[in-house]
């Protein structure tokens, strides 16, 4: 009953679109940015002038965050309240990620790149040719907990859309609740419904379909996980 009550109403489905299309953007747009912010700062030094400083600057983040509220002015500044890319653009570059990526690149031989050199090939050809293919293992495990990260996050829908239709799916189940006060209800097919249920159920079968896409997901990109963690978890 309490499976039938969620998946039946309207705003499931759209909380569902809305949150397919956010895990695909969002998913998207973070192997991008990590992609191009982990290739220059797996270069040594002597190849990058004020690698190290850059390096804190991103690392710092880690320690310290700017804070809830001038996340959000910053969000409703830029005018992205209420919309998609509010809720993909401020985490969109996990500094774990980059980190992972970093090493596993550090971890590639430099004859590779060396000898692409040699024949003339750019930064860009290097990235997107050499480095790219031999670091899928890698980039499988970004993407994992890329798509986890934005299918499970509920807490900046809650803050930064108040429109019902365009909440994702996590705000949606989480403030769903059977009601309690049934008085005003006219209809017996759904008062029976709510009677036979309660918000314990309602909140196992919020657990269930939450899990189902991953499950789904995660099958296939299983089997590049452990490669992607241990290679590029450590540099020697």
């Amino acid at each position: 009953v309490s499976y039938r009550y969620l998946i039946n109403r309207v705003s499931f489905w759209s909380s569902f679109r809305i949150s397919i299309i956010r895990c695909v953007l969002g998913t998207a747009i973070t192997l991008i940015l990590v992609l191009l912010t982990a290739y220059p700062l797996s270069k040594d030094s002597s190849r990058l002038t004020g690698r190290t400083v850059y390096s804190w600057y991103f690392f710092i983040t880690m320690l310290i965050s700017g804070g809830m509220i001038p996340l959000y002015l910053l969000v409703n500044s830029l005018g992205m309240r209420n919309t998609i890319w509010s809720l993909v653009l401020p985490g969109a570059v996990p500094i774990y990620n980059v980190i992972l990526l970093m090493n596993y690149f550090r971890n590639i031989s430099p004859g590779m790149e060396e000898a692409a050199i040699m024949d003339g090939a750019s930064h860009v050809d290097i990235l997107f040719k050499i480095f790219l293919p031999i670091s899928l293992p890698c980039l499988a495990t970004i993407t994992l907990f890329s798509i986890v990260n934005q299918w499970n996050a509920f807490f900046d829908g809650m803050i930064y859309i108040n429109t019902p239709s365009k909440v994702p799916m996590m705000t949606y189940i989480q403030q769903l609740v059977i009601p309690t006060d049934t008085t005003n209800i006219t209809d017996p097919k759904q008062l029976e419904n709510i009677m036979q249920s309660s918000n314990k159920t309602l909140n196992a079968a919020k657990i269930m379909i939450a899990l189902v896409p991953i499950l789904v997901i995660y099958p296939f990109l299983q089997k590049y996980f452990v490669t992607g963690i241990t290679l590029g978890s450590v540099k020697e």
